[in-house]
């Protein structure tokens, strides 16, 4: 199939940015949010992780839906739902109410997203592949960047019931963006999985040792990223002692880094394999998470050490994600949207796992942050390096 590559970036990539913008656009509303459905902060806050979850289950129960009945289908519906829920979370007066409808949200969210890659995949494959979504990813970075300051904008303007009717009127748009624009990618002419099939597919995906070399790249530089995304707060307002002002700048540099790496990728793309990308990357990634590490245990761990080593701690993301999906998809093309949504799954689970590891101890120092990117980081490599066959061992072409 014939589609310009920008223009199919540009689509998924304002498709996939619904879920970061569903992440951190109600951040900044959190209190006020708490106090609506009187519950505390914390307890508020848990509505990121059932967030994730369902995020998570959203994907596992409608990627094979998508290989089955098409990408246009599932993603409609999908929309449909995310915007149906963001109105009614503006109705939650308790807990209960706001945990369910994030929940469904979520799944709502995770049928969307979960065609992205899929639909790269449709049209795409390796290096070509590989540059069509270091391209969406770096866009799709712009939403997290500027998620916090919409939604600190309409909290000031309205109130916090205000972000989520901005998600849904963003859900509307892309239900016309995309169902005007974008066509049917899946080749409708292979044959639909049955249940049993689709249970056997993702069996499939389980038991490839390399695909799940891949799977684990993505899911443990997202638990690393997660590790520091839970932490910041904690890490930059009470540890360094930065204003609420400050502290969207030491977190947005993170996004700029990893848009930068998207860019890097794809100059580097050029003349490497995805796979010698994605090792690079993840040894990078190491190699500052053990600095991390070191600097807390020499009690060295200052401002101007710690924020330039988590930069280039997140910005690896950049050549490690857009490499390994590529990668993975590339022996699952005629399942892409089951591969993507087990690949979503784990790696939004690990997401979710890692922030619950971070906060849990609730020790007032950064071990747990640095301790839990660490083990992130070691699992990627060793993961790759065990289950992958050596980068220069995979074809150029």
């Amino acid at each position: 199939m014939q589609l310009n590559p920008r223009r199919v970036a540009i689509l998924v990539a304002a498709n996939t940015a619904l879920a970061p913008f569903a992440i951190d656009a109600y951040l900044p509303a959190m209190a006020a949010i708490a106090d609506t459905v009187n519950a505390s902060i914390h307890r508020t806050e848990l509505s990121i992780s059932v967030f994730l979850f369902g995020f998570a289950l959203g994907q596992l129960c409608f990627g094979p839906l998508s290989d089955r009945l098409g990408r246009k289908p599932v993603l409609m519906s999908g929309l449909l739902v995310f915007l149906c829920a963001s109105l009614m979370i503006t109705t939650a007066d308790s807990l209960t109410s706001l945990l369910a409808w994030r929940f469904v949200q979520a799944l709502g969210g995770g049928a969307c997203v979960v065609n992205s890659a899929a639909i790269v995949r449709d049209c795409f494959s390796g290096r070509e592949a590989a540059k069509v979504m270091s391209t969406m990813a770096m866009i799709m970075m712009l939403a997290p960047l500027v998620a916090p300051t919409v939604g600190s904008l309409l909290l000031h303007i309205a109130g916090w019931w205000l972000i989520f009717v901005f998600l849904a009127v963003y859900a509307g748009f892309l239900l016309w963006l995309l169902g005007s624009r974008l066509p049917e990618t899946r080749d409708m002419s292979l044959p639909a999985a049955s249940p049993r099939q689709v249970i056997r597919n993702y069996a499939s995906v389980l038991r490839h040792r390399e695909g799940m070399g891949y799977i684990c790249a993505v899911a443990a530089s997202f638990g690393g990223l997660f590790a520091f995304v839970t932490a910041s707060p904690f890490l930059y307002l009470d540890y360094f002692a930065l204003s609420p002002g400050v502290y969207p700048f030491v977190f947005g540099v993170n996004v700029v880094m990893i848009a930068s790496s998207n860019r890097v990728n794809i100059y580097l793309l050029r003349k490497r394999t995805p796979q010698q990308n994605l090792r690079l990357g993840l040894a990078i990634q190491l190699v500052a998470a053990l600095g991390l590490v070191a600097a807390t245990a020499l009690n060295i761990a200052s401002l101007a050490v710690v924020v330039p080593l988590i930069m280039l701690f997140t910005g690896m993301i950049g050549l490690i994600t857009p490499n390994a999906i590529s990668s993975l998809l590339d022996h699952f093309g005629h399942i892409s949207a089951t591969a993507t949504a087990l690949l979503g799954g784990i790696q939004f689970s690990c997401g979710a796992l890692a922030g619950a590891m971070v906060g849990f101890f609730e020790v007032e120092h950064l071990w747990p942050m640095v301790l839990t990117m660490l083990a992130a980081a070691l699992l990627g490599n060793i993961g790759v390096r065990l289950l992958t066959p050596p980068a220069k061992d995979v074809p150029t072409a």
